[in-house]
Parts: structure tokens; sequence; C-alpha cells
């Protein structure tokens, strides 16, 4: 199926169906996978990096777990394969990490990524699709190089979840931008300074607020003081104000600048300069031959081996035999539409 994607339409028109999640789940279940569980994506990935050949003109990387950690190592050797100059395998490295780094420290929905999978084609294009777990849930993020104008700003294709959290940070929303803009102001700041600034913008009491004691202060435990920031904290903001990061992404990309310190910057930068962060959510099937879980029924092996090798004949036989099966195919799809 993914050949005959990539020579009837083209290797940036698959990375664009990778980054469309009803796709993906659509692919899934015609494989036979469990509909409503987190392995359909690990095991539709690990099929298709398994099952794809580089002369296709596509190449997919990383995985599951540890797995995930060769993704930049894989780049680099299907890179030599496709010829790709220095230039576009680095812009293709950062591309992978910055996706991964986003949606663990930007957008904090409380989902913990454990795969991460990398597609390109041989002129550069890239998609990822990556998947998080919370308790028993999981929620898919999908990204593709077309039309990304920003790492930082609504970059995602698509992100589908089971269920809508009732409050999530997510600093790449576009009613974040004030925030992300009086974050970048925050790390320009001494971060000894910034314990000063959180001290003048302390939550007061009621009491304060009535003006029945103007000087009234909110008393924390000694454990949520403000000045028990962490070192890594802290060392992270040095590190980024000596870079002199002209823009998020940038910020964003310093090393050990991570969730903690995302957060931290954005709600500072709410009461200091009254910029707050959306708090919104931004998450937003079909079947063939069965599935292995018996819905809606059990897969009909006979009947998926059939298809398999019509398609494989589709693809392996003389190329005007083959554009004739292709009209086939759509002819047959037309006729299935009618009824």
């Amino acid at each position: 199926m993914v050949r005959l994607i990539v020579e009837e339409f083209g290797t940036e028109e698959f990375l664009r169906r990778m980054g469309d999640p009803f796709f993906l789940q659509s692919l899934g279940c015609a494989l036979g996978y469990d509909w409503h569980s987190s392995g359909l994506t690990t095991v539709t990935l690990g099929a298709l990096k398994e099952g794809t050949d580089p002369s296709w003109g596509i190449a997919i990387c990383g995985g599951k777990g540890k797995v995930s950690r060769r993704t930049p190592q894989e780049i680099e050797e299907k890179a030599q394969l496709f010829s790709l100059s220095g230039e576009k395998l680095e812009r293709l490295k950062y591309a992978s990490r910055m996706a991964a780094k986003v949606d663990n420290a930007c957008v904090q929905d409380g989902y913990q990524l454990y795969h991460h999978c990398f597609i390109f084609s041989e002129d550069g294009k890239w998609a990822v699709v990556q998947q998080g777990m919370r308790e028993r849930w999981a929620r898919r993020y999908h990204w593709v190089s077309e039309g990304i104008e920003s790492f930082v700003e609504e970059p995602h294709a698509g992100i589908v979840g089971d269920r809508r959290e009732s409050v999530v940070l997510d600093m790449t929303a576009r009613e974040s931008r004030g925030a992300r803009e009086g974050s970048l102001e925050l790390v320009r700041e001494d971060p000894r300074n910034l314990l000063s600034l959180a001290r003048e913008a302390e939550q007061t009491t009621l009491d304060s607020y009535f003006r029945r004691n103007p000087q009234a202060r909110l008393i924390m435990p000694e454990s949520h003081r403000i000045e028990r920031l962490t070192e890594q904290t802290l060392a992270a903001l040095r590190r980024a104000r000596e870079l002199n990061p002209r823009n998020y992404e940038e910020l964003v990309a310093v090393q050990g600048v991570g969730p903690k310190t995302i957060r931290a910057l954005a709600l500072l930068s709410d009461l200091i300069f009254g910029k707050p962060p959306s708090w919104r959510d931004p998450v937003k099937y079909s079947f063939t031959v069965g599935g292995k879980d018996g819905v809606p029924y059990p897969v009909d092996r006979r009947h998926y081996d059939e298809v398999i090798k019509f398609l494989q004949l589709t693809i392996e036989e003389a190329t005007v035999e083959r554009e004739e099966k292709l009209k086939a195919l759509k002819r047959l799809a037309n006729l299935q539409g009618k009824i």
C-alpha cells in the first residue's frame, strides 16, 4: 500500500498522509491492529520501518523506547543512502530533536513520550509521529515539514487522543505568543533577579484584595517557597542568558531548558507582564479484514493473504499492465462508493 501511494502520488504525499492522524489510524486498522489500542501506533510504524525500502525514496527511523534514542544515528545512515548534503542532514536531526523536545516541554499535557518515529524523503522533507502515555491513556502527535514556519507556534499537523485534559500548558498555541515573548524577556535578565521579580509578583491574601490589610501576604509552606528553585533550572537559565537566544525556538533548543524551566518562565511572564499562556488542551477508522482482537470481527487470514497477494502482483507486473491494474483499482474504488 505504501509503495502504491509513493509511486502513484509521490513521497511528499506519503509524508503528508503520515501527518494525518486519521490516515494512520485507518492504515493500522486495515492491517488488522487494535483500533482502540496505543499499540496500533507502535506496531504499524514498526511494520512500516521493517517493510519499506530506501529505493522507494523514503526512510523510517526511530521507534519505541530505547530504539528512539538511536534516531539521530539512523538518520545519518539513511541520509547517506540518499546522498543528502551535510546541511540537509543537520536540518533533519534538528527537526527530530525539536519535535521531541517541544512535545515534551512546550505541550505539558501529562503524557510521557515513549515513542518517536522520524520519516524523511530523498529530497529532505520529513514527518514525525510520536506517542505519549498517561496512566492507561495514549496520545499521538503528528508533524509534517510542509507548511511549518515555526517549531514553537502551531507546528502540529494533528494531535489525537481518547480524552481531553482539563488543564494543559500549551506554549505552542497562538494565544501563548505573549507568554513566549515574556519568557524571552525574562531569560535576558540575570537569573538571580528572577527571584526578586517573583517576590514582587507574589500572591496576596483576600485581606489585601479587599483593602482590609494592604500589606498582608500569603505565607506559603517552607517546601513551596520560591527560593527553592533547583540549581538545574538556574543553571539552564544562566546558559540561556549566555547564549542570548534571538527567539523562543532558540530558547527551547538550549540544552537543559526543559518542562520545569518552560513552565516557570510562562507563569512568571503572566504574573509580571500580564501575558498568560494558553491552558487549553490542543488535542482534537475503518476495518478491511477484521481486527486481531476480534473487533469488529476476527481477522480472516486467508482473505488477508489474498489482499496482500493482489496488491503485490499489481506492483510487480510490467509497467503497462501495472497501469491497467491501477486503473482497475480506481474503478473498484468508484464502484464501492456507489454501492
